[in-house]
């Protein structure tokens, strides 16, 4: 992932990152650990990040350690703002988790299910029906 890229999505700067989108940045590029700026904007809980690269049509099913993608680090995190966002896009809640402890086999409703986030298993609930 481009250095400013990286630094823009972690510092939460909504300007950088839509000044970055202009100039034609790569938008679902992925950092040394295979996340995109849209994984890392939803774990962070940069909502208005989050908001900006789906309406600039970021990749919402990409995944990348455990199998985790943008979806499930906004549920595994509690950002529930983010996971109505993501939901409301479309991304794929049926993804499951692989590996570690606790993300193994799970989807995003499983996740929450597990960790008792009854409004993001209310949110993924009426999302999917």
């Amino acid at each position: 992932m481009e250095k400013d890229w990286e630094r823009a999505i972690h510092s939460g700067d909504v300007g950088w990152v839509r000044s970055l989108i202009e100039y034609g940045l790569e938008i679902n590029t992925k950092d040394r650990h295979g996340q995109t700026g849209l994984m890392v904007a939803a774990m962070k809980g940069h909502t208005e990040i989050v908001r900006l690269l789906v309406e600039n049509k970021a990749e919402l099913n990409l995944t990348a350690k455990y199998h985790l993608s943008a979806l499930m680090l906004a549920v595994i995190n509690n950002h529930i703002e983010i996971v109505s966002l993501l939901a409301q896009a479309g991304a794929d809640q049926s993804i499951r988790g692989t590996g570690a402890p606790g993300f193994a086999g799970l989807t995003a409703l499983e996740l929450a299910e597990t960790a008792g986030y009854d409004e993001i298993v209310a949110l993924l609930r009426d999302a999917g029906a």
